[in-house]
């Protein structure tokens, strides 16, 4: 599986931008699909998450209410809509992919997926 993020830039403090990760490759619908970000100097972190077939969703706290995570399988794209954006959302935006057999929740750690994508980055201005 190729993933590809896109659909970051720059929005001011309460703004949306909706990022997209575009798959490539083996079944995609069989995947969970993770968003993590970082910040330069500090440890990437998991963001949101989507599981085998989208029956499962799972989120950050930092982000809940504010940020949500669907799918699409015919277009091999799971989507972060992100709401009423702050400027400590600023940071680089990636997405991985971990094959599943079933709906578990998407795996929160970088290192348990097994297909990484390039990042985006998201500068939100206070």
């Amino acid at each position: 599986v190729q993933l590809q993020a896109f659909g970051g830039g720059l929005v001011q403090a309460g703004g949306s931008l909706r990022l997209s990760c575009a798959a490539s490759g083996r079944t995609f619908s069989d995947y969970a699909v993770g968003w993590f970000r970082q910040i330069p100097g500090k440890e990437r972190e998991f963001v949101a998450g989507i599981s085998w077939r989208g029956a499962i969703t799972n989120c950050a706290d930092s982000v809940k209410g504010r940020f949500t995570i669907s799918r699409d399988n015919a277009k091999n794209t799971v989507y972060l809509q992100m709401n009423t954006l702050k400027p400590e959302d600023t940071a680089v935006y990636s997405c991985a992919g971990a094959w599943q057999s079933g709906p578990y929740l998407a795996p929160m750690t970088w290192g348990d997926y097994h297909y990484w994508g390039q990042g985006t980055q998201v500068t939100v201005s206070s």
